[in-house]
């Protein structure tokens, strides 16, 4: 299990890929793979089944996953995507303005 910097609630902007530059909220973590889900960046369409009696099926868009590698944590004080630092008891920083959250 490895260490991630962010959190679920975060707002991330995606360094790389077809959403690039995009900024949106961490929806899930998920640390033994490396990958976070954000809110409204890659999305992908599912083919999905009906399984009960009068449900449809069909096409859907959904969130899909991303390497946490892909994307930079957003300062909320700043407002500038920045790089994260750790003070003593887990306390993370902003590499840019110092601010603590």
């Amino acid at each position: 299990m490895s260490k991630m910097f962010v959190k679920s609630g975060d707002t991330v902007m995606v360094l790389s890929g077809k959403s690039k530059g995009v900024r949106g909220e961490v929806v899930a973590v998920s640390p033994s793979e490396g990958k976070v889900i954000v809110k409204k960046v890659n999305i992908v369409t599912k083919h999905v089944k009906p399984r009960k009696m009068g449900e449809p099926g069909g096409l859907i868009d959904v969130e899909s996953a991303l390497y946490a590698s892909k994307v930079q944590l957003v300062c909320p004080k700043c407002g500038e995507a920045t790089r994260v630092g750790h003070k003593k008891g887990g306390i993370r920083v902003c590499k840019k303005c110092g601010n603590e959250f």
